[in-house]
């Protein structure tokens, strides 16, 4: 039988696991800090009526090129915008703007409407700067920005349009699994859930690019699940690529995202 909270646990097969928090906290402050000081970011602008429905906009020098949207992950459980704001460092030294939002957590919300929050996340954000949309998400929130360019999306179509890219780093593509981890006592994820929610079981929209990035070194189950969804939505007509960085795990594969010119970076905005 397989022990399917252990397949899914990170923190416990990563050396030094429970120190990244606290130095992604400590370098997101110090990245805030500075784009304060530059007048290049606006915080905890509201996308909705809830507590949390916040999100961080970071803006480069000059015009930007367009937006990228980054959702964090943390199982929907934990975490929130400010843990990742130097992250965006690599789009802007690119010339996008980048919005940070954080979403209500589980057990107070259900996946399904996360999604729906996120959803109004974009279109709050997508409000604010001109150009092409670029969505990227990391774990949990590789699931979300992958919803968001299902057929069921909850983003209008005027914003979807404006998507030409969707990057889901280690993420999250199939519910179903999770329903037999511990973590499934505040999800609370169902079969019903699991189907509707499941990128890796809806259609995706027409000729969307998807690229799904993982560490090379990450839990078996987050490479299953990051081939999954590439594998899948080919099939149904979705420009798909898949991406093993070397010498990554789950903690550090973001890392990339704070230069222009390293490979996710370059995979997250592309040249188009």
């Amino acid at each position: 039988m397989i022990d399917w909270t252990d397949a899914y646990n990170n923190m416990g097969h990563i050396p030094g696991g429970p120190d990244f928090p606290p130095r992604w906290m400590a370098e997101a402050a110090a990245f805030r800090e500075r784009m304060l000081a530059k007048g290049r970011a606006k915080l905890d602008l509201a996308y909705g009526e809830k507590p949390r429905n916040r999100f961080d906009l970071f803006q480069p020098e000059g015009t930007a090129k367009g937006l990228l949207v980054f959702v964090h992950g943390g199982w929907w459980i934990a975490f929130d915008k400010s843990v990742w704001s130097h992250l965006a460092e690599g789009a802007i030294a690119a010339g996008w703007t980048v919005a940070m939002p954080s979403y209500e957590l589980a057990p107070e919300a259900r996946i399904a409407e996360i999604t729906r929050e996120i959803g109004s996340a974009v279109e709050a954000a997508a409000a604010k700067v001109e150009g092409p949309i670029r969505l990227a998400g990391h774990s949990a929130g590789g699931h979300l920005v992958t919803r968001m360019i299902c057929r069921d999306t909850p983003v209008s179509g005027a914003v979807v349009s404006r998507i030409t890219r969707v990057t889901s780093i280690s993420g999250l593509h199939d519910l179903r699994p999770l329903m037999k981890i511990v973590a499934n006592e505040k999800l609370r994820i169902d079969a019903a859930e699991a189907q509707a929610e499941s990128p890796a079981l809806r259609e995706p929209l027409p000729g969307m690019r998807v690229a799904c990035a993982v560490g090379a070194e990450e839990r078996p189950e987050f490479l299953r699940q990051n081939d999954l969804l590439a594998n899948i939505w080919f099939g149904l007509e979705a420009n798909t690529s898949s991406l093993h960085i070397a010498g990554t795990h789950h903690f550090n594969v973001v890392d990339g995202m704070t230069s222009r010119d390293s490979a996710l970076t370059q995979v997250i905005l592309g040249n188009d």
